[in-house]
């Protein structure tokens, strides 16, 4: 039997009803999501730290996440691990026609935008209407700064009209000096602020890009009337 099967037994018999174990029998979906959170910012601390057996470890800490979310859907007849699998298995396959198609591809560049003409035939196919905001629908949980993050990269990659909204100049200004050292060290020190003014740092991003990305919106809805 593979590792895998093992961890799926060993699962099974802690959500079992007799016999099993209390914590895990209570659980679910809704009230593993924030230890979904933590061991993916655990795994995140190792690979910043290159600590490669503690990544190891954390990563099995993620996949246990995997197989209890599994696991519960099982009981409640809906899907299993096996069929989490093989739909990925599915999808990546069909996403790299370049790898196990005849099609090939030269550049990482290539590949992206192919994957996002694949994912926009996957939806078609499954009566998904076309998403009518000029962004590119993101995860609703996104933390604050990869979602500014995000926001940015497709304003710059689309050509969005952002005069008015974004200052390019100062943005411009901040890069010139910018290291890695310094980026953490200014994103600490307005944390730190932030917390010592009584505000939400997330939040406040969040925020503040959110109104960005809605600004940009109506002003390419304007252009476009």
């Amino acid at each position: 039997m593979s590792a895998i099967d093992d961890l799926k037994q060993t699962m099974a018999r802690l959500r079992a009803k007799e016999g099993g174990c209390p914590w895990d029998q209570e659980q679910t979906h809704q009230s593993l999501t924030r230890c979904l959170i933590d061991e993916c910012s655990e795994l995140l601390e190792t690979i910043d730290r290159l600590d490669m057996p503690h990544m190891r470890e954390e990563l099995g800490d993620v996949l246990i996440q995997i197989v209890f979310h599994a696991r519960i859907a099982e009981e409640a007849g809906l899907f299993n691990f096996d069929d989490v699998a093989r739909d990925i298995n599915e999808k990546l396959i069909r996403r790299h026609p370049h790898v196990f198609g005849e099609k090939k591809i030269a550049t990482s560049d290539q590949v992206l935008t192919q994957w996002e003409l694949i994912k926009l035939e996957e939806k078609k196919s499954k009566g998904i209407a076309p998403q009518a905001s000029v962004f590119k629908p993101l995860p609703p949980r996104l933390p604050a700064l990869m979602f500014s993050e995000a926001i940015w990269k497709q304003i710059k990659k689309k050509q969005l009209p952002y005069e008015g909204i974004v200052d390019k100049s100062v943005i411009d200004s901040l890069s010139r000096e910018l290291t890695d050292e310094s980026l953490g060290k200014h994103l600490f020190e307005l944390t730190s602020a932030a917390q010592e003014k009584g505000l939400d740092p997330e939040g406040a991003l969040r925020r503040y890009a959110d109104k960005i990305a809605m600004s940009i919106e109506a002003k390419s809805s304007t252009k476009a009337n």
